[in-house]
């Protein structure tokens, strides 16, 4: 999700808590086994919440120690049924050309009802700059072509009073050589109007090496996708 390293400087990550405003409250007519509606609380509404087009210009101008970052998230893949695919290409505004971070997420259902992303990366990234824009892109390759960020997953809980999806990564799992850290965490929380991600890197005593300090960025969701 999104979403654990990046060039030059770090987001504060990952996939992505209280946003303004939220989660919405619109509801199927029919329900999932589990109970829950199709829309909130479900695989694909999560799906829905974490595709499109995000911004975190705002934050960046309210505080100046957040940069105005850009992300797109697109589903893959549509026609496969283990999973809802995600590709995720993050940039600074100002070099939209030269995202630093690419990712597919792959995103399924645990036997309790809660949510996992398992995080690839692509082995020949630049191939899909912009690939966002056109998914078909991705029909040259499939799942095999990707490479297993392991460890590095986000669990994450459909919270139905905050109308909110919240996770994040596993206690020393997710392994990073960035800047001197030993370990990369990410926390995230999702709604239909945006999300805030917060990544840290940590040595192996827990000393924050990288990461914003205060707190996650908060990305807004624009409406409808943005066509750059």
């Amino acid at each position: 999700m999104l979403f654990n390293q990046s060039s030059g400087f770090v987001l504060a990550v990952s996939l992505v808590v209280a946003l303004a405003g939220c989660a919405g409250s619109a509801q199927s007519d029919s329900a999932s086994p589990g109970g829950k509606s199709r829309k909130s609380g479900s695989l694909d509404y999560l799906t829905s919440v974490m595709t499109g087009s995000f911004s975190s210009e705002i934050q960046s101008k309210e505080d100046t120690a957040f940069y105005d970052i850009r992300l797109e998230m697109v589903r893959i893949w549509t026609d496969r049924t283990d999973a809802n695919w995600i590709y995720v290409e993050q940039a600074l505004a100002t070099y939209l050309d030269r995202p630093y971070r690419q990712r597919v997420y792959k995103l399924t259902e645990e036997p309790d009802g809660r949510f996992r992303s398992v995080v690839y990366t692509l082995s020949e990234p630049t191939r899909f700059i912009n690939a966002w824009k056109d998914p078909a892109a991705f029909s040259t390759i499939g799942p095999a072509n990707l490479e297993l960020r392991e460890g590095c997953d986000i669990v994450l809980t459909w919270e139905p009073d905050r109308e909110l999806y919240t996770g994040k990564t596993g206690d020393k799992t997710c392994e990073s050589n960035l800047r001197g850290a030993r370990w990369a965490t990410s926390e995230v929380e999702l709604g239909k109007d945006g999300m805030i991600s917060w990544d840290k890197g940590l040595d192996d005593d827990g000393n924050q090496i990288w990461g914003a300090e205060t707190g996650g960025y908060r990305f807004n969701k624009l409406a409808p996708q943005a066509k750059r």
